[in-house]
Order: structure tokens, then C-alpha cells, then sequence
């Protein structure tokens, strides 16, 4: 059953701004989800962490080490010294409710990057009113049903959430022939969308099959991360709904070529 979702309001494929757009900016700082606003993307998308205090902040990594100057678990640490990370050496770690309370205008995909998150996002996203205007994902199946479980104590809205890794697996079977029922009682409960690699290694995981398999079922099919020209084309002749890139600029030059750019020409 095909349901509908603010989030996915979105006239032709959804551009989304990967951290950001992390070409052009350190990944999940405010000045690469500004720099992407200012190119016209209505969709950002960054990942979820929770401190030790209960603040979520939009990170990607568990710990500090990888992108910060900083080391240590973001869930062992207090977030006023997490506050205290910058990224790339220059950029401080935005709060998720700072992107949200920054940018209004825009939507916003959010993975939730470890269990603890999950309390601390619903209470963020309620403060926020920003229900209507995400999209929840993970490549964790558990902590997605988990998440979805939560969603009743918090609103009454239609949140748009992702297949979990299990759920993609059951849609790729089902690109080759195998049986449907778990996908149409996924369907049924809030999933709106299966949230893919485009490849693994040289081998395509979008296919046109798997394309149309998800379209029967109603779902959309995002395809992450795609920095290569030839694979934004390759996926946009499929009639994939939306691409995830780290190359705003080039995916934007190449959707404004084919007619499909709905965002403001900056």
C-alpha cells in the first residue's frame, strides 16, 4: 500500500547533500550544510550520536578520533567537552536541533549511528516539530524497530522511515524472484523508502530490477554515496528517487542538465 509522506514531497529525484557535501566542506559542520542550502539543496543528510549527557549531535563516527582534534567516545563523554572538538581542526560539531533550527526549510535525513541516540533523537525531534520533515535510518535493524516503536509516544504523524539492512536484503531477493510478504508488512509500517549502496565493488547493487520491485511495493529507492558522474547518470536513467553525494555541485550540474533540478539556482 503506497503511503504518503511530507519528506518524500519532492518533484522528481531527491538531491541529497551527503554530511552536507563533504567535497566541499568538513563532513556534518554547519558550513557544509549552509554551503549546500546555498546551493539550493533542500535535503541534508547526516547521522546521529547521542553524549553521555543525552545531546544529539550530528556526527558520523562514534569516537572524535577519525575527524576531530579531539579523541575519545561521544557516548562516554559529557557534551560540553565534546563541544569542545572542532572538525578538520576548525569546525565545531553542530547539535542535530541546531540543524534543524538553522535551516527550516530543509529536510533531513537522519541515521542513527548507535543505540543510545534513539531516547535522546525522539525527544530532540519533538522539541523540534521536525517530524514531517525527516527521514530515520540505520544500518542497524534493531535499532530501527526500536526507533519506530517510539515513534506513538511522540507524535500521531506519518514518519517516514528506511528498510533496515534486513529489509534490503528481502527487496534485492525479491529483484530476483523471491518472495514479497515481509516487504509488504514493512510497507505497511511506516517504511517509505530502501536506502542502497549503488554498487558493491564493480558489481551494481541498483538494478533495474531492483528498481522496479521497490516501486511495485511502494517504495523509493535512494541510492548513497555516488560521487562519480557516470554512476549519477547511470542511476538517474534507472528512475532511482533520490541520490546521496558528497559531490553536490556535479550532482546539481548534472540533474539542472536533464531538467530535474527543483532547487533555487544559487
Amino acid at each position: 500500500m503506497r503511503r504518503s509522506y511530507e519528506f518524500l514531497d519532492h518533484p522528481g529525484p531527491i538531491p541529497f547533500a551527503h554530511r552536507g557535501g563533504a567535497s566541499d566542506a568538513p563532513e556534518n559542520s554547519m558550513t557544509a550544510f549552509q554551503r549546500a542550502v546555498d546551493l539550493g539543496y533542500r535535503y541534508l543528510e547526516t547521522d546521529a550520536h547521542a553524549t553521555a549527557d543525552g545531546v544529539v549531535v550530528a556526527f558520523h563516527d562514534r569516537t572524535l578520533d577519525r575527524v576531530t582534534d579531539r579523541k575519545g567516545a561521544i557516548a562516554r563523554l559529557p557534551y560540553a567537552e565534546v563541544a569542545k572538538a572542532r572538525i578538520a581542526g576548525t569546525e565545531p560539531i553542530p547539535r542535530l536541533e541546531e540543524v534543524l533550527g538553522s535551516f527550516p526549510d530543509a529536510r533531513v535525513n537522519i541515521d542513527i549511528k548507535d543505540a543510545p541516540v534513539i531516547g535522546p533523537l525522539a525527544e530532540t525531534l519533538h522539541r523540534a516539530n521536525a517530524w514531517h520533515r525527516v527521514c530515520i535510518t540505520s544500518f542497524s535493524t534493531r535499532r530501527l524497530a526500536r526507533m519506530r516503536a517510539r515513534l506513538p509516544l511522540f507524535t500521531d504523524r506519518e514518519v517516514c522511515t528506511a528498510l533496515g539492512p534486513r529489509g534490503v536484503m528481502a527487496l534485492r531477493a525479491k529483484s530476483y524472484g523471491g518472495p514479497a510478504a515481509k516487504l509488504v508488512r514493512l510497507a505497511a509500517t511506516g517504511v517509505a523508502c530502501a536506502q542502497v549502496p549503488y554498487g558493491l565493488g564493480p558489481v551494481p547493487f541498483v538494478t533495474e530490477s531492483f528498481v522496479a520491485r521497490a516501486h511495485e511495493l511502494g517504495l523509493q529507492v535512494h541510492a548513497w554515496t555516488v560521487n562519480d558522474p557516470a554512476e549519477m547518470e547511470r542511476l538517474l536513467d534507472l528512475g532511482v528517487d533520490g541520490i546521496m553525494t558528497d559531490e553536490i555541485g556535479t550532482l546539481r550540474r548534472i540533474m539542472q542538465a536533464r531538467g530535474l533540478w527543483h532547487g533555487h539556482a544559487a
